[in-house]
């Protein structure tokens, strides 16, 4: 029988629930995926508190990003055939044991790729893709700040950034977490000890780093700003700080939205700095994602990039794997599996 995760309410993990659902059909352009990985990410976990937007009803289906094997094919989806190795990147609902996906966002992966590694990629990956080259345009004497380096975003922006050949790139993770930031060329930061804006001030002679990517939010973003170099380029793309623990605090989440800097364009033009806020989830062009994703798997191929896989989870388990990421254990992705070997 078909099965989803849902997320019945806002709350802890305990509101996760597995669910059986009718076997989806695919049509016109569509193809049915039998997945077999579906990856997590922080931004699920905030989804659940219901401090993520947008959202749908409840009770509804997280996830965007999967992996599996192409179960039926629709009428206008003639490219692709039944039985094939696919990842897909989707908008929501992709922690589901089969899934109906427009065929726009659903690439073929290499025999040589395991399907946990593809389903550890499209988010992380794009995510961290899409924020360096496609909208920063990364250039190799520029210099990086990665926080949360040893996440699954983290550990992808810190390949890239090897990859583009950039040698200063710097990354704040949990000192235990310090060898993963080393092992791809980063000088690692320990968030907890540690003072990111006066080392990055002493390491760059006061001048401050080109890009930044930052998906902590609240005061950690403030301070990010004020490392931000002459024509350099911040990137949010998360609110960490307003989940400080599985459990849903309102009082805690508007602490950290007041603390949130308020950007002043004119401030902004007269420093000659530039603020992305990014949401892969909602982003619509369909081609400058599909692209971006090709050039990820040349990166794979290639030996460039590799996804950091962290832990695998069984789909039955979604409400520990939720809180072994608010715990802050996880070095690269977790996944939820729901095809047993």
């Amino acid at each position: 029988m078909p099965r989803r995760i849902a997320i019945t309410k806002a709350g802890s993990p305990s509101v996760l629930a597995i669910q059986d659902m009718p076997m989806p059909v695919a049509k016109g352009d569509e193809v049915c995926i039998e997945v077999h990985f579906a990856g997590i990410n922080f931004a699920d976990t905030l989804m659940r508190l219901g401090l993520y937007q947008p959202r749908p009803a409840y009770p509804f289906t997280p996830g965007y990003e999967l992996s599996g094997i192409i179960h039926s094919i629709g009428p206008e989806a003639s490219d692709f055939k039944v039985g094939q190795r696919v990842v897909a990147a989707v908008p929501t609902g992709a922690q589901c044991s089969h899934i109906c996906v427009q065929i726009s966002r659903v690439i073929p992966i290499p025999d040589s790729m395991g399907l946990d590694a593809a389903a550890a990629m499209p988010v992380t990956y794009l995510t961290a893709h899409h924020m360096l080259h496609y909208l920063g345009h990364l250039k190799q004497n520029e210099t990086v700040l990665i926080h949360g380096g040893a996440g699954g975003v983290g550990t992808a922006a810190l390949q890239l950034c090897q990859w583009a050949g950039i040698e200063n790139v710097w990354a704040t993770a949990s000192g235990s977490k310090s060898k993963t930031i080393e092992q791809f060329g980063g000088i690692p930061i320990d968030r907890h000890n540690q003072d990111f804006v006066k080392i990055i001030k002493d390491g760059t002679g006061g001048r401050g780093v080109d890009h930044i990517l930052d998906p902590i939010g609240g005061d950690n973003l403030k301070r990010s700003l004020s490392v931000l170099a002459e024509g350099g380029r911040l990137y949010t793309y998360g609110m960490s700080a307003a989940a400080p623990s599985s459990k849903r605090s309102l009082l805690k989440s508007y602490l950290a939205w007041r603390k949130t800097p308020k950007f002043d364009p004119l401030r902004l033009m007269t420093r000659n700095r530039g603020v992305f806020g990014v949401h892969m989830g909602t982003w619509t062009d369909e081609g400058a994602m599909s692209d971006q994703l090709l050039r990820i798997l040349e990166g794979i191929k290639l030996g460039k990039l590799s996804p950091v896989i962290d832990s695998v989870f069984d789909a039955k388990d979604v409400a520990h794997a939720h809180q072994y990421i608010h715990d802050g254990k996880n070095v690269g992705k977790v996944l939820l599996k729901f095809v047993e070997d």
